[in-house]
């Protein structure tokens, strides 16, 4: 069942990486090498979806770096019976 988000699509992985590392650089992370937080944000795979992607999901802290979020609809893994 696919379920919605607001969120940034991007076609391969290198592009969600580069998304990510943008908002790192923009707050400043990581603040020293031993810091255990290293990324503002992380990425997300959509393996169920037809065509596979990767997404960020929107926080409005984003909107600065990344721009206006999209409606995303991710597809839920097939259900066990």
């Amino acid at each position: 069942m696919p379920y919605h988000i607001n969120g940034y699509k991007y076609e391969n992985e290198s592009d969600a990486i580069e998304a990510r590392k943008q908002c790192a650089d923009y707050y400043g992370l990581p603040k020293s090498p031993e810091d255990t937080t290293i990324y503002w944000v992380n990425y997300n795979f959509a393996e169920y979806n037809t065509p596979q992607f990767w997404y960020i999901i929107f926080d409005e802290s984003l909107r600065t770096i990344l721009g206006e979020p999209e409606d995303l609809q991710i597809e839920s893994p097939p259900l066990e019976v």
